[in-house]
């Protein structure tokens, strides 16, 4: 089931990271504001943001990525914003993993339906 709208109870978290000294650190501030603007506008809550600047996508080892995971095993969060797949892995298979081990967590994956921008939907929010 989708996330409604304008649901208040809806704790939404976003992740952005950019992988090389040739990219901007705005890069992450940009991700944010079009995430931000995607959580503004269905009414959600933002409860955290998670970055890996400088990092790689083709590993999961990434800091901010590794506490995502753990924050999504807890329940502290219902969505996870991102601006586009490749920000949470350059690696389609660890996308597929990642889609995998969230919805062992209750924490079912879909793509965002505007523009390119993608989340992750806990089933328990999702009513």
């Amino acid at each position: 089931m989708p996330l409604e709208a304008n649901s208040p109870t809806v704790r939404a978290a976003i992740y952005a990271r950019y992988s090389s000294d040739h990219q901007s650190p705005a890069s992450i501030d940009d991700q944010v504001r079009i995430c931000r603007a995607e959580i503004e506008r269905n009414g959600w809550d933002l409860v955290e943001v998670y970055a890996d600047p400088g990092i790689s996508g083709a590993s999961t080892f990434r800091p901010g990525y590794q506490k995502l995971l753990l924050d999504a095993s807890t329940g502290a969060l219902d969505v996870v914003v991102a601006e586009s797949l490749d920000r949470l892995s350059r690696d389609l298979a660890d996308v597929a993993t990642l889609y995998k081990h969230l919805s062992f967590l209750g924490v079912p994956c879909g793509p965002w339906p505007r523009g390119r921008s993608t989340s992750c939907m806990s089933g328990s929010r999702a009513r």
